[in-house]
């Protein structure tokens, strides 16, 4: 039983890519967004593309959308710059009409990889956005409020510790 959310219980990167689309679909409550549509990309060659989020918002005067091309990456080891250099980034934010690029990672970045986010930020006269999360990004993202269905799927071990947490707290009332 693991006593912390650990990205060691998902087994492979359809796994990972499910948690995330699965992630986005749930992210509505408590938010001021109206509707959420979740599009992964399928099987085969995703050309940088392995999930297309489109957040309908209000903000009580107009509602607007938020699309996000998100990448996810299942290495272990830093995602280097050569694993995201078969793609161009701002065109492929252009091709989908989306905000931004959000790349999401089982493990860490490179210092490369870092940088290139960095300079694609600062260089962008589109307004795009560029985001990174790492393991650590990403499980603080599901700790918030962490989604007990989310939690009960894709990290079982977890979820068995803060059960008998709950039991243990419930027997010393």
């Amino acid at each position: 039983m693991k006593s912390k959310l650990d990205l060691d219980e998902i087994s492979d990167w359809q796994t990972f890519e499910s948690l995330l689309t699965d992630y986005f679909k749930e992210v509505k409550e408590d938010r001021n967004i109206k509707d959420i549509i979740v599009e992964p990309s399928g099987e085969g060659s995703d050309g940088g593309r392995d999930i297309l989020v489109t957040f309908l918002i209000t903000d009580s005067v107009v509602s607007f959308e938020r699309k996000w091309v998100v990448q996810c990456k299942f290495y272990q080891r830093a995602v280097s710059k050569a694993e995201l250099a078969s793609v161009n980034i701002p065109t492929l934010i252009h091709e989908y009409n989306a905000d931004g690029y959000l790349l999401v990672c089982r493990g860490n970045v490179t210092s490369n990889v870092s940088k290139m986010f960095e300079d694609l930020r600062a260089k962008c006269k589109m307004g795009y956005s560029y985001i990174i999360w790492t393991a650590s990004d990403l499980i603080t993202q599901l700790l918030v409020q962490p989604p007990q269905p989310l939690i009960q799927k894709y990290f079982p071990e977890y979820y068995e510790f803060l059960r008998a947490q709950e039991r243990r707290q419930r027997k010393e009332k």
